[in-house]
């Protein structure tokens, strides 16, 4: 056992919802007798993504001796979810990891005049798990969410061939997203980290995040640092040292 952070759930408060079922990227959570149960220590990370769900405020995260987080354990008792039917916990479609496009093969949109280029599923930092599939050897964007909604031509510019999460650097949680993104950077090698975020004071506490989840991965990786104005222009790039 090691000293870290687990997901603790008071069954008093749960009302047996299941949206912290739905949330846990590791499937570390299940309904037990209309309760919510922590089934594991070992599928818990310990990051908490699923305390923003809960309605009834029952989970907490906090520092006890605990059994290891063990990825491999996790990646299979994932499997094995999304491959049996009848579980009734499985990851909620919405929030389960997806590629939508292979690499080397053009997709077309069947709906959209202007092709997507996301290429998979979720997007908000919250939400996805560090070892999803396609962070694997990524190039990797980490965009405040303000961005795409500026910028006009955002998805041909940036998004193309490139892994997004976004997230907001003000109304979000800045120590949860720098240990979710250190915990991406420990389990991935990445080709490439740009942060994008727009010319607003607070939206540069992307670029704290950045700094700080690669250093707590002690990984050495410099990124591009992209400012947007309000127009939606590129004001300024720089490339940011570790």
């Amino acid at each position: 056992m090691v000293l870290r952070n687990i997901v603790k759930i008071d069954e008093e408060k749960c009302n047996g919802c299941g949206q912290c079922v739905d949330a846990c990227a590791e499937g570390a959570i299940k309904l037990v007798n209309g309760k919510a149960k922590l089934i594991s220590e070992t599928y818990c990370d310990g990051l908490g993504a699923c305390i923003g769900h809960c309605p009834e405020d029952a989970i907490t995260v906090e520092k006890k001796d605990a059994d290891e987080f063990d990825e491999n354990a996790a990646k299979k008792h994932l499997a094995k979810m999304h491959h049996n039917k009848e579980h009734s916990d499985f990851v909620c479609p919405g929030m389960m990891a997806k590629n939508l496009r292979k690499k080397g093969k053009k997709t077309k949109s069947k709906t959209a005049k202007v092709p997507s280029q996301l290429t998979h599923w979720p997007v908000q930092l919250k939400l996805v798990s560090p070892n999803a599939s396609y962070f694997a050897d990524a190039d990797l964007l980490l965009v405040a969410d303000c961005v795409p909604f500026a910028m006009a031509d955002f998805h041909n510019r940036f998004l193309k061939e490139h892994t997004i999460v976004v997230g907001c650097p003000k109304l979000d949680d800045p120590d949860f997203y720098i240990e979710k993104l250190a915990a991406i950077l420990k389990a991935n090698k990445l080709n490439s980290l740009t942060v994008i975020h727009m010319e607003v004071p607070c939206c540069f506490g992307l670029n704290h995040i950045a700094q700080q989840a690669i250093a707590k991965s002690s990984t050495n990786l410099p990124f591009e640092d992209v400012t947007i104005d309000l127009q939606g222009n590129v004001n300024k790039t720089e490339t940011v040292k570790s």
